[in-house]
């Protein structure tokens, strides 16, 4: 569910990029030089984000693969697709595969995740206030490595 986070965060950022990009786009044809240094700092940020957004989806989907290959939960290989690792993380947490459907409801989405990363944190014998440190901005990042690669 951590994921679930970040993919939300990576759709927004690349709806965000592109708009970087039009409007870099519009500022390198009409020859200012002003628009130019604009164009290329856009362009630096954008490389700069689509990295970052990268190396945490890979960790994401690693933590994920690696939580479901210790739980013995089949098709680990899931969490390297968008969305259908959802279905992986509710596979882990046992819970019902129709909670999918809360995901796609705003705000319940951030509950029914946190609710699903209690779970996942119980499968792996973890204190289940794990999962509630999915809210927490920083925290987020450290849970699904400790859940995975912790013993």
């Amino acid at each position: 569910m951590g994921a679930r986070f970040s993919r939300f965060s990576v759709l927004g950022s690349v709806v965000g990029l592109i708009t970087i990009l039009m409007s870099s786009g519009t500022a390198l044809a009409q020859r200012n030089t002003d628009n130019a240094v604009a164009a290329a700092l856009a362009g630096t940020f954008m490389l700069f984000f689509l990295g970052a957004a990268l190396v945490m989806y890979v960790y994401i989907a690693l933590a994920l693969q690696t939580i479901a290959t210790k739980t013995s939960t089949p098709n680990a290989w899931l969490a390297w697709i968008p969305i259908v690792n959802i279905f992986l993380a509710l596979a882990i947490a046992k819970k019902p595969m129709w909670w999918f459907i809360l995901f796609l409801i705003p705000l319940v989405n951030i509950v029914m995740a946190v609710i699903v990363w209690m779970g996942i944190a119980e499968a792996r014998q973890k204190p289940n206030w794990w999962g509630i440190l999915m809210i927490v901005p920083v925290a987020n990042l450290i849970v699904p490595g400790y859940l995975a690669w912790a013993d």
